[in-house]
C-alpha cells in the first residue's frame, strides 16, 4: 500500500498537560512512524509575553506534530498561530474542550462553545496568517446543554470559517463542580454525536476522542469517521502504538521493540541532561522517564520496571543506564525473551 504524501491524522495522540511534552512526544515516536502528535495546550500569553523557545521547542523527530494554542483574541491567537508555522509545526489546534476553572478565567477552553461566532473569528484569523491546517478541539456540549442541535450548529458556524477539521471530545464538558479529572469521566460519552457530525457534514475531517483504549474499538470507530484520537490509554500504555503503522497506515516496517524503544530514547536522554541538567531549568532524569513507566505495560515484569524507574535515590543520580537496570528486570522475568 503506497502511503500518502501528506501525513494522516487517522490516528493520533491527544494533547494531555503535564502529559504530552516533547520528551513524551519523542518517545511515542519511537514507537510510531505516523501517528499524529499535539503539544500540551500552549496560551498565546506564554508565546506573545514568554519564553517562546521553551513553550515551543520540539524535536525534528517528532513530525507530524501539532501545536495546539489556548486563547479567545482573534488578533492574539493570528500571532501564536504564526509563530508556530515559523517554528515548523504542522497544524494549529484551538481549544475550546479544556473544562479547568484555571482556564475559563482566561475566558477560552470549553467555555469557547458558547460563542461560536467567537471561534469563528479566532479561527479565520489564524487561516489568514498560516499556510498548515487550523483545526478545532470540543466538546458536544457544556453543562446541561447536550442536544445534538448545539454541536451540530457550533461545527457548522466554525466550518464555515475555513474550518475542515473537528476533534470532537464525545462528552459535555461541566465548568462548574467537576474537576477536569472528573470531566474525563463522569459525563456520559456519546460516540453517536460525533458519527452524525460526519453524516452531516461528509466533507469534513471528524476525529473522535474520548475514553478509546484498544484497537477494537479504534477499528469500529473508524467505520464511522476519519480519525481516532486516542488520550490517557496511549500514555499508561504506549506500547499499543506499535500496531499503528501497519494497521492503520499500510506501513509494514516492523516497529521498534521494547527494548529498541529504550535504547534509542538513551541518547537523547543523555544529550538533554548535558544540555539543560545544570543550566537552572530544572531537567533531571525523571523528566523524561516518567513517561516511560508504562512501556512494560502488560508484561510480567512491568511492576518492577515501573520500581525501578521510580526509585527516588536512584534517580537523583541521573544516570540514564537505570533504564537499562529497569529493562533487566523485565528480561529476566521473562527468562530472556524479546520484549
Amino acid at each position: 500500500m503506497k502511503l500518502p504524501l501528506i501525513p494522516s491524522r487517522r490516528i493520533s495522540i491527544a494533547p494531555m498537560m503535564d502529559w504530552s511534552d516533547r520528551h513524551c512526544r519523542l518517545f511515542h515516536r519511537h514507537i510510531s512512524r505516523h501517528t499524529w502528535l499535539y503539544t500540551e495546550m500552549v496560551t498565546t500569553g506564554a508565546i506573545l509575553h514568554g519564553d517562546v523557545g521553551r513553550h515551543l521547542d520540539f524535536n525534528q523527530e517528532e513530525h507530524p506534530v501539532a501545536l495546539q494554542l489556548g486563547g479567545s483574541e482573534p488578533a492574539d491567537l493570528a500571532i501564536a498561530a504564526k509563530r508556530g508555522q515559523e517554528w515548523g509545526y504542522d497544524e494549529i489546534n484551538l481549544n475550546c474542550g479544556c473544562p479547568s476553572e484555571r482556564v475559563q478565567k482566561g475566558a477560552f477552553g470549553a467555555c469557547l462553545m458558547a460563542e461560536p461566532a467567537l471561534v469563528a473569528d479566532c479561527v479565520k484569523a489564524m487561516r489568514d496568517v498560516v499556510d498548515i491546517d487550523v483545526t478545532v478541539k470540543h466538546r458536544i456540549g457544556i453543562n446541561d446543554v447536550d442536544s445534538y442541535g448545539f454541536v451540530r450548529d457550533f461545527v457548522g458556524e466554525i466550518a464555515d470559517a475555513g474550518c475542515r477539521t473537528f476533534v470532537v471530545h464525545a462528552r459535555n464538558a461541566i465548568l462548574k463542580g467537576l474537576s477536569p479529572k472528573e470531566n474525563r469521566e463522569v459525563p456520559p460519552l456519546k460516540y453517536a454525536y460525533a458519527y452524525q457530525l460526519k453524516k452531516d457534514f461528509p466533507t469534513l475531517e471528524i476525529i473522535i476522542n474520548g475514553g478509546i483504549k484498544t484497537l477494537e474499538e479504534i477499528d469500529q470507530h473508524l467505520l464511522h469517521v476519519d480519525g481516532v484520537m486516542l488520550g490517557r490509554e496511549a500514555y499508561h500504555n504506549p506500547y499499543i502504538l506499535s500496531s499503528f503503522d501497519s494497521r492503520y497506515y499500510g506501513d509494514q516496517n516492523p516497529s521498534k521493540t521494547r527494548e529498541e524503544v529504550v535504547l534509542a530514547m538513551l541518547p537523547y536522554i543523555s544529550q538533554q541532561l548535558e544540555k539543560y541538567g545544570d543550566s537552572g531549568k530544572g531537567l533531571k532524569l525523571n523528566s523524561v522517564t516518567r513517561h516511560m513507566l508504562g512501556l512494560t505495560f502488560g508484561l510480567i515484569g512491568a511492576r518492577a520496571f515501573r520500581q525501578t524507574l521510580s526509585d527516588t535515590k536512584k534517580l537523583a543520580i541521573g544516570n540514564p543506564s537505570l533504564l537499562l537496570e529497569a529493562l533487566l528486570k523485565v528480561k529476566d522475568a521473562n527468562h530472556g525473551a524479546s520484549i
